[in-house]
């Protein structure tokens, strides 16, 4: 059974984060638990104001008992960002890491004047303080137990993104059904692949795709975090973050195709989260992924 987090309605996103807004209008998808059912919903567009964008998020159950992904989308006047973050179910409380991860990241993002004057300083900051805030969860417990996230970032704003993550969780930049960028995941498997010493279909299937070599959480010391500088956008660009849920069964190319085929970005993304599940079966895990369409000025 698929269980999808399914957006709140535009007003009450707004009435939600107005008064951290900046007083501007926006819509936020914030993820909202539901069983046994998977959301139709179209996908929202934001053309009123300085953002020409669609955006869409999923985040489906997979084959685990407990959903420890969260998924946000959020859409300013002069500024987007897109958030995945993956609660690391070998860990206590993975679903309090992602849901403490998210709640810091999204208060930040709101209560920063947009467009971001410093966009790499505002991504390394936040993360820095959602590790501090995963970190404090796990105080009490021993290392080994502590809980730990994973998290993708991408910030939209001045007709460019700017990109953070810390573990597994990716990003990708699609045009026109071509990839173009994802992130390098921190990874033995991932150095592994870019040394040459294995294929991309090796990948999928070696024993340690499932190990990362950094996250958030655990040990206080500040983990190894990639940021990417500024990617120009050109109008229905697509920028994607996801779960390795997503990913992992879904080779690269697969998912820039299905990002650039004709139709509604939510549609899409449900379309290849659905596809991810049933191609791994029960070894399924969360399937979460937050996308962004740039439609030019």
């Amino acid at each position: 059974m698929l269980a999808i987090m399914s957006r709140r309605s535009a007003w009450q996103s707004r009435e939600e984060w107005r008064s951290r807004a900046y007083a501007c209008l926006s819509r936020v998808a914030t993820p909202v638990r539901r069983t046994g059912d998977i959301s139709v919903d179209k996908s929202n567009r934001c053309m009123d104001f300085f953002l020409r964008v669609e955006y869409a998020d999923i985040s489906l159950l997979g084959g685990r008992e407990e959903n420890q992904d969260r998924v946000a989308v959020a859409v300013a006047e002069k500024a987007a960002l897109l958030l995945v973050v993956d609660g690391m179910g070998g860990h206590a409380h993975g679903a309090r890491a992602a849901q403490v991860t998210q709640q810091v990241i999204m208060d930040a993002f709101w209560h920063t004047p947009q467009p971001l004057f410093d966009p790499l300083g505002f991504l390394h900051l936040t993360l820095g303080r959602a590790h501090e805030q995963v970190v404090k969860l796990g105080v009490q417990l021993p290392l080994e137990q502590r809980p730990r996230a994973t998290c993708a970032l991408c910030l939209i704003q001045q007709h460019a993104s700017w990109w953070a993550h810390v573990g597994d969780s990716r990003l990708y930049h699609v045009r026109h059904g071509a990839l173009l960028a994802r992130s390098r995941d921190h990874s033995h498997v991932e150095l592994l692949l870019r040394e040459g010493l294995i294929s991309a279909e090796q990948a999928q299937t070696h024993p340690m795709r499932n190990f990362v070599e950094c996250c958030l959480g655990g040990d206080p010391i500040l983990p190894d975090m990639s940021l990417t500088r500024r990617r120009p956008l050109e109008p229905d660009d697509v920028l994607l973050a996801c779960s390795d849920g997503l990913w992992g069964p879904l080779a690269d190319a697969e998912i820039a195709t299905g990002l650039g085929t004709p139709g509604e970005l939510r549609a899409k993304l449900l379309e290849l989260g659905t596809r991810a599940v049933q191609r791994a079966a029960s070894a399924s895990d969360n399937t979460s992924a937050a996308a962004l369409r740039w439609l030019g000025d």
